[in-house]
């Protein structure tokens, strides 16, 4: 029996492990996936020895960027992004190989897509700083979209919340939030940013998907913004993953 498996921490509400032990029940491949909880990336290695029929991972917060040294291999995307959330494990001889790939950015782009070709949408804010973030960074730079990070702290080239004016939020008229705040179980909170400088030409994506509607969405909602979760692209994302193990 082939293994799949998700590393991050914790892993109390994946999406990966109902989704691809339904897919591999539903269309009979002799497959599992696992939840590996790791609290130390140095974990990581123990889990590769130790599991022999491990083909695949993906990998989640908070060790997108920190998995990379453990890695033989990146895809062009993957080292331009400078994070992974694939894992290819490719065992020949008695060795292992491991490649590192960034399918969020694959999701991201086809989900969001269809609203930068119907907009008028040049310029983004990425809320957080994360790997996830880079990976949008980089999408949105391939629709021709230009991205600026947005940082609870002071860092060159990005701007910090309290530095969001009236002229910011009009020029940038996508807000991306790649930070878990507003997620399950904490849906009452959302990113401060002057919710009241938002219009209709606005576009607010969230990547969280639990729940459905954050707090983020309905703020932006509320002052006519198009809204969208990240369910789509977790979706997307997974069938690249799929495509990558597979290929």
């Amino acid at each position: 029996m082939q293994k799949y498996g998700l590393i991050g921490y914790p892993l109390k509400h994946s999406f990966s492990i109902g989704y691809f032990n339904e897919k591999f029940k539903s269309e009979g491949i002799d497959a599992e996936y696992i939840n590996f909880e790791i609290p130390d990336i140095k974990a990581f290695k123990g889990i590769i020895d130790e599991n022999p029929n491990l083909c695949g991972m993906n990998v989640t917060i908070p060790y997108k960027e920190q998995v990379i040294p453990f890695l033989d291999e990146l895809s062009e995307n993957a080292a331009a992004i400078g994070a992974v959330n694939v894992i290819k494990i490719i065992r020949q001889k008695g060795k292992v190989k491991l490649v590192g790939y960034n399918s969020d950015i694959i999701g991201f782009s086809q989900s969001i897509e269809p609203f930068i070709l119907k907009g008028d949408h040049k310029k983004a804010l990425i809320l957080g700083t994360g790997g996830a973030s880079k990976a949008i960074f980089h999408g949105l730079k391939d629709l021709g979209v230009e991205g600026t990070y947005v940082s609870r702290t002071k860092e060159p080239g990005k701007l910090t919340y309290e530095e969001l004016t009236p002229e910011i939020m009009a020029e940038n008229t996508i807000i991306v939030n790649c930070t878990p705040v507003g997620m399950y179980p904490n849906e009452r909170f959302c990113p401060d940013i002057p919710y009241e400088l938002l219009t209709p030409k606005h576009l607010l994506y969230d990547l969280i998907y639990n729940p459905d509607t954050t707090l983020f969405m309905k703020k932006g909602a509320e002052r006519g913004a198009k809204t969208k979760n990240g369910l789509e692209m977790l979706l997307l994302q997974a069938f690249a993953g799929w495509e990558i193990w597979n290929k």
